[in-house]
């Protein structure tokens, strides 16, 4: 007998403009000595002062660690990790993007279970403890990290970005403000909207797909596709990012309960190599990986073809090649590069084909994809994506 889907969120999703001034009593519900994780940007934009008034406000003690500057790492854990030991903290905050969120999650854990980060992965050790409660406050509309069980930490030691999913990471709260994303630059937000699209995409078309997350998925899809652009072009749009805020909630949930495909498992060795953002190497793959999936997802496809067709109504395999042809579309609208655009040195990229590949299939994403990969596909693959033509 088939193993029954599982659907799992935060216990508690408070959503909407204003959401992020709920932090404090929401905080103190949970504990007494709050570290909050965060990066420069967020502190020089002013909301990690602006967090730390509202648990002052509620006899909160806040301290802080900034230290998470790019994707995250199992050394970014370690830091605050010891951060939270020494504060004897009880609670823990993260506010930025995935990177934060995702750092928080690794905290939260290893705090109660104990051991390094890295003895999590590849079906490791169990987070047997109840995790210190965690509260989520993204302020980017693209991971859905917020609304997820898992964690992706690049281990520094063999360059493996880990992707460990266990109930445990799953924040106790996510509170989603979209007037918080008003700050993202528009490379930000298209980088960040492309991987909420791909989750969306992902979830939908993945073997472990359900009617829980499809529901939720193609109103993620629906969301993004309208608005976008929207938000690239005019980031002041209000309308637009909360659009945008809600459908990468939506995607996070989405894929988390039906996980993800080829795009993200080809997507992370592609950022632990050559740290090119997960947003933006998911956007540079998305296009070239639907083309491999095709044949094997064209219902599926064709239902994402019918938002980009105005009302349209077109036979299944011409919405299918629509949704292809408007997915490449949009990342060229988006700016967003190939790998060889990007500045990836060929040699380099090549000799890291095969190591990039065998990574790819460990992650176990590219087994849920529609058209199960070969080795020597996602390597074809690769090479097509490296000076892949949007326009063609």
């Amino acid at each position: 007998m088939a193993k029954a889907p599982v659907f799992r969120t935060p216990q508690s999703v408070i959503y909407g403009r204003g959401a992020f001034q709920a932090l404090g009593e929401e905080v103190a519900q949970r504990g007494k000595r709050a570290l909050l994780i965060s990066d420069p940007v967020m502190k020089r934009l002013g909301y990690v002062e602006e967090a730390l008034a509202q648990l002052k406000k509620v006899n909160v003690t806040g301290t802080v660690y900034t230290g998470v500057a790019s994707e995250p790492t199992d050394v970014y854990v370690a830091e605050a990790l010891e951060r939270f030991r020494a504060e004897k903290c009880d609670v823990i905050v993260s506010l930025g993007g995935g990177s934060c969120i995702d750092t928080a999650k690794a905290v939260a854990v290893v705090a109660t279970s104990g051991g390094r980060i890295s003895d999590y992965f590849g079906g490791g050790k169990p987070a047997v403890q109840a995790p210190v409660p965690h509260l989520a406050l993204p302020t980017t509309a693209g991971t859905g990290s917020e609304a997820t069980d898992a964690t992706i930490i690049t281990n520094t030691a063999n360059e493996v970005k880990m992707m460990i999913k266990q109930p445990a990471f799953m924040p106790t709260v996510a509170i989603v403000d979209p007037l918080l994303s008003l700050s993202s630059p528009p490379k930000v937000t298209a980088a960040t909207g492309i991987d909420a699209l791909s989750h969306s995409i992902e979830a939908y078309i993945s073997r472990k797909a359900h009617p829980m997350t499809d529901m939720i998925a193609r109103s993620a899809m629906r969301l993004i596709v309208d608005h976008l652009q929207t938000a690239f072009e005019n980031g002041d749009n209000l309308d637009a990012r909360e659009a945008m805020a809600l459908g990468a909630l939506q995607g996070g949930m989405a894929f988390s309960n039906a996980s993800v495909c080829l795009v993200h498992g080809m997507s992370r060795p592609i950022g632990a190599l050559f740290h090119v953002p997960h947003g933006v190497s998911n956007a540079m793959l998305l296009p070239a990986v639907l083309e491999f999936s095709a044949g094997h997802a064209r219902e599926r496809l064709a239902d994402l073809g019918c938002f980009f067709a105005d009302g349209e109504v077109l036979p299944e395999a011409e919405s299918a090649h629509l949704a292809v042809t408007s997915i490449k579309k949009l990342c060229l609208d988006l700016d967003i590069p190939n790998l060889k655009g990007w500045g990836i040195d060929p040699d380099k990229f090549e000799s890291a084909i095969t190591k990039m590949a065998s990574d790819a299939l460990a992650s176990g994403s590219p087994a849920n994809n529609p058209r199960i990969p070969s080795h020597e596909e996602i390597e074809t693959l690769y090479r097509i994506c490296y000076d892949y033509d949007f326009q063609a």
